[in-house]
């Protein structure tokens, strides 16, 4: 428990310094140049509660800064977790700002399910060669406020996804345009010029500025956390390094950084949309694999581990997609190291090559963790998970000696006055 509690105490103080790095006065709000300027915010992954605070704090600077033109979210992602509340309430504020506010879907980029929902409500919205669009799948947003959004023509969009001239033949959106550059120059109230480009045709550019707006450093850990892959891979390490360190003597970094793992991974699955009976079955294998770990040899309980974490990573989320290779990648790894690499480490860390197991007993060593009734304790230089011997407990510091041998287990005893046992006694 002292292990766990000082564990616990490590992770608080370790996000406590995250956080204080993170904090400081917030930047102040670019000014504006006389042909004013364009807040430009990158939206990757999914549209989480990091995101949305990120875009509303860019609306707000916006509106209060003198000579911006607009708000541009340059847009590639696959969808929005949040409640359908949030989410109307977030796009009412994105529709009814005071400087306008649109999509751009870059090449190779694309936006699906809610966020196909906010480049068809934002009007001026455009999109790039190469830009897909659609499998939106039920509508999320009110259609008493927003309208039946893909009705008609554009119900195809709710399962499939379009290139960017079909977006426009449905309406879905303004324009096409090629580069963030040509998005601008079609907003009304920018500032252009006439230029040549490397062919030299004339072309126009924007003589207004574009503004680039990213996340910070700590937001962009949490917004990467909250990614379903990021999130399983970061609980599969978490687990994995938890039962590796509860085995073990003192408190490493396979500790701390598995409780760091685990921590991101708790945020990311509690803004991802998850099943809680998922995250019951991945707790009992959990549970599973540290029963066999103990022993140090895996049988029936790390294969009841490794089903139910198969079953449990499977249907771990819903309504988002896991990467299969995501998938493969955690549940071969855990498997491989609790099947094999665990018990392993395990015995050659509780292990010494130059005595044979039982040969110890009767040896005689002393007690570096309360056994009461577990603890460890160390013989020759080695440490060795211990348990009370006759119900006798030992506390740090006792001289003590190995009675019996239980798989990598040492039974041990105080070298005067342990407990009889009067079977013996009978004997």
């Amino acid at each position: 428990m002292r292990r766990l509690a000082t564990l616990g105490l490590l992770t608080l103080s370790g996000v406590a310094v995250l956080f204080a790095a993170a904090a400081g006065p917030a930047a102040a709000a670019p000014s504006c140049v006389p042909d004013g300027c364009v807040r430009v915010v990158q939206i990757s992954g999914l549209v989480d509660p990091i995101l949305v605070d990120f875009m509303q704090q860019a609306v707000t600077e916006a509106n209060a800064t003198p000579g911006t033109i607009g708000v541009v979210l340059q847009l590639d992602s696959d969808g929005v977790v949040l409640t359908d509340v949030e989410f109307d309430r977030f796009m009412l504020r994105l529709r009814d700002s005071t400087v306008p506010v649109t999509a751009w879907v870059g090449t190779g980029a694309h936006a699906y399910g809610g966020a196909a929902e906010l480049v068809a409500v934002l009007r001026g919205s455009t999109m790039a060669p190469g830009g897909r669009i659609g499998n939106v799948g039920s509508q999320r947003l009110d259609a008493g406020t927003f309208g039946e959004l893909f009705a008609g023509d554009r119900a195809g969009l709710r399962s499939t996804d379009v290139n960017e001239n079909r977006a426009k033949e449905l309406g879905v959106i303004d324009r096409i345009s090629l580069t963030a550059g040509d998005h601008l120059v079609g907003l009304a109230g920018v500032t252009t010029q006439q230029v040549t480009d490397k062919d030299g045709n004339p072309k126009l550019e924007p003589k207004t500025v574009a503004v680039i707006a990213k996340l910070g450093l700590w937001n962009q850990l949490l917004h990467t956390a909250a990614s379903p892959a990021v999130s399983y891979l970061l609980l599969t390490v978490g687990v994995g390094l938890l039962i590796f360190e509860f085995f073990t003597a003192g408190i490493g970094i396979a500790g701390v950084v598995g409780a760091g793992s685990f921590a991101l991974a708790g945020y990311g699955l509690g803004v991802l949309p998850t099943r809680p009976w998922a995250l019951v079955v991945l707790g009992v294998a959990s549970v599973a694999y540290a029963i066999d770990t103990q022993a140090g040899i895996p049988r029936f309980w790390a294969g009841v581990g490794t089903v139910g974490w198969i079953v449990g990573s499977w249907f771990l989320f819903d309504g988002v997609d896991l990467p299969w290779l995501s998938l493969v990648v955690g549940v071969a790894g855990l498997v491989v190291a609790m099947v094999s690499g665990m018990p392993a480490m395990i015995r050659s860390r509780f292990g010494t090559p130059t005595i044979g197991r039982e040969a110890m007993i009767g040896t005689e060593g002393v007690v570096i963790e309360s056994v009461t009734p577990d603890g460890v304790v160390e013989i020759d230089g080695a440490t060795w998970r211990a348990r009370t011997n006759r119900a006798t407990p030992l506390e740090v510091g006792e001289r003590m000696k190995v009675a019996a041998i239980d798989g990598l287990t040492l039974e041990v005893e105080p070298i005067e006055g342990a407990a009889k046992d009067y079977r013996e006694k009978r004997g």
